[in-house]
């Protein structure tokens, strides 16, 4: 797992590439949002085109991370999910929980609506 971080006006994207999986990335997500909040940056966009899997410890890490960032009073968003993970989400009952988007502009322009 990598992360690419990228700033867009006041919105932080990261880039996710790779599998978010148990012990390969999971930590590596946690770790960057805590980052990110400490420093109070709370408008985090989660771009996921480029993670092919996900498994019940990168899904719980994601449902952690949205948790952590709307207690401080920040919104997390997801773009640019997969089938597989839209599927998932859709299985896990979690699309009504995060706002998710197609497009990057969309979800962008979203955070200042």
């Amino acid at each position: 797992m990598h992360i690419e971080e990228r700033v867009v006006g006041s919105v932080t994207v990261l880039d996710l590439k790779g599998k978010l999986t148990l012990g390969d990335g999971d930590e590596l997500l946690k770790d960057k949002i805590n980052s990110l909040v400490q420093q109070d940056r709370k408008a985090i966009l989660l771009n996921l085109e480029g993670v092919p899997y996900i498994d019940s410890a990168g899904l719980g890490e994601i449902v952690r991370t949205y948790t952590t960032v709307s207690r401080q009073g920040g919104k997390l968003k997801l773009v640019h999910l997969t089938k597989r993970i839209q599927d998932l989400l859709s299985i896990t009952k979690l699309l009504t929980v995060f706002e998710t988007f197609d497009s990057e502009q969309e979800a962008l322009a979203s955070f200042s609506a």
